[in-house]
């Protein structure tokens, strides 16, 4: 019986061993360096003007996105346009042209002054205080159509990330206690303001909405207080007014679509279950020149790779599908804020709950060729797979070790983890967010001419073959136990 249950074991492990050995063969047959470059080169080019959301150029990217697909084999999507289109109904709200603030006798000047949201606002209220805004700190004040002022970022930590996230959290606060708004005063980390006001007081894009009007009775400011007047004032126990005045803002529709095809699987049972394969093939267009005179923006890196990616492991599954079918995605608008994600995971062509894992392709530049990082990498099941494929092309895969930068919450995967679809993003090699990555990241210098083709046939080999394994594996993929979405996922897929 002993030796039986091992010849069984043996050849299980055998059929095993051949299976992956079939599978890295179909790999190397289709992921060629030839091909990776033609893409890349078209993709990058100077003539798509950086592929900037709204452009004509990347409506020629979005087409030659289409018919790659199709010639392929990649089958069109129920409900998309053409097939392979998905509309995004984007707007492009230009920032109101004049607002102030003033609290008691102080009135503040332009510079001194962000408009973050709300417009075609008039108003004269009473202030209320909440320190750095913490839930502790709004909880039993009456805040019914005051103005709530609050010290940006946290009590231990004033950086970029957490002035954005804590910011967004006190004005969920405000909006529920129905105050008029919130003013939030930086009076710390100075070197801040620049970065921010490059940000946020041009143009912004969000998803049209038939009943959406240009002004909006919530509104929310930042004001710099590196002196801390405002602050100080604020401690006093008198009764104090501010009053604020929000201009309109103006609203332009922008034409965007999300790229989509897919194949069935193979397999009666497991072809009803899903993996996304998705990337943004949208980039930065064209701004102010460097000292070589180069005003285009390319993203060869950021996301052109990415890109090709996904249209590597779509010509390898639409050749010899998996069993799980696949879903590719190429989305729009990432750069102008995870818009095409987020209208996708809103507006699914396909049921949601189908959707098993995706497998974003997002990147920024690398600085170790040994390496593929994975952002996410020990948080869903399927990490012996990418290990695997990582390590049959020469190649280890590490998690993110750029933790602070936020960076699994900075890309389109995010919008499908808060679904509760297990989504992991599948970077070139990084060890640190140093300047070999800044070099490229969001430059000119991101050109085509510039990248390890060699490299490259190695990470893409390690992406498709990992695609592979985790749509081939007979278990489901899922979040590790523990992880914060973990919750989200269970909720997602209970009535599979």
């Amino acid at each position: 019986m002993t030796r039986k249950l091992l010849s069984l074991a043996f050849f299980f492990a055998l059929s095993f061993t051949l299976f992956a050995q079939s599978d890295e063969e179909l790999v190397k047959a289709t992921v060629q360096k030839n091909t990776i470059k033609g893409h890349i080169y078209f993709l990058a080019s100077d003539e798509l003007r950086g592929r900037e959301t709204g452009s004509a150029e990347i409506d020629i990217a979005a087409r030659y996105l289409s018919t790659t697909l199709q010639r392929y084999g990649v089958a069109p999507v129920p409900g998309a346009r053409e097939g392979y289109f998905q509309d995004v109904p984007l707007v492009q709200v230009l920032a109101p042209s004049s607002y102030s603030f003033s609290l008691g006798n102080t009135s503040l000047t332009s510079e001194q002054l962000i408009r973050v949201e709300g417009a075609g606002i008039q108003a004269k209220a009473d202030i209320v205080y909440v320190g750095h805004g913490s839930e502790e700190d709004f909880a039993d004040k009456k805040l019914k159509g005051k103005i709530v002022i609050a010290l940006a970022g946290t009590e231990s930590a004033s950086d970029l990330r957490t002035v954005f996230m804590e910011s967004e959290k006190k004005a969920e606060r405000a909006k529920k206690a129905e105050a008029l708004g919130l003013v939030e005063l930086h009076t710390e980390s100075p070197e801040n303001w620049s970065q921010i006001s490059r940000y946020l007081r041009g143009s912004s894009y969000q998803i049209q909405k038939p009943e959406e009007a240009s002004s909006s009775s919530f509104f929310k400011l930042w004001v710099k207080d590196d002196s801390k007047t405002l602050a100080k004032s604020l401690l006093s126990k008198k009764r104090q007014l501010a009053d604020i005045a929000i201009s309109e803002t103006v609203r332009i529709p922008v034409p965007s679509k999300n790229v989509v095809g897919m194949v069935e699987g193979t397999d009666p049972e497991l072809k009803n279950e899903f993996v996304i394969y998705s990337a943004h093939y949208d980039h930065i267009g064209v701004g102010k020149a460097n000292a070589e005179g180069d005003s285009i923006f390319n993203g060869a890196r950021d996301n052109a790779i990415g890109v090709v990616t996904v249209l590597s492991v779509a010509e390898s599954l639409a050749k010899n599908p998996t069993k799980r079918s696949a879903l590719f995605i190429l989305f729009t608008a990432e750069e102008k804020g995870l818009w095409g994600s987020r209208y996708y995971a809103e507006n699914p062509l396909l049921p949601l709950n189908q959707m098993v894992y995706c497998f974003n392709s997002d990147n920024g530049g690398y600085n170790d060729t040994s390496v593929a990082t994975i952002v996410g990498l020990g948080r869903t099941t399927a990490e012996k797979h990418i290990k695997k494929a990582s390590e049959t092309f020469g190649l280890t895969a590490i998690d993110d070790p750029a933790g602070e930068q936020g960076l699994f919450d900075r890309s389109d995967n995010v919008n499908f983890a808060k679904k509760g679809i297990p989504a992991p993003t599948f970077s070139l090699g990084f060890t640190a967010f140093d300047a070999e990555i800044m070099k490229y990241y969001h430059q000119q210098a991101d050109n085509p001419e510039s990248v390890d083709y060699e490299y490259l046939e190695k990470f893409f080999r390690a992406y498709v073959l990992s695609s592979r394994l985790i749509a081939n594996d007979p278990e489901t993929p899922f979040w590790v136990e523990g992880d914060k979405y973990y919750p989200v996922g269970v909720e997602l897929y209970k009535n599979k």
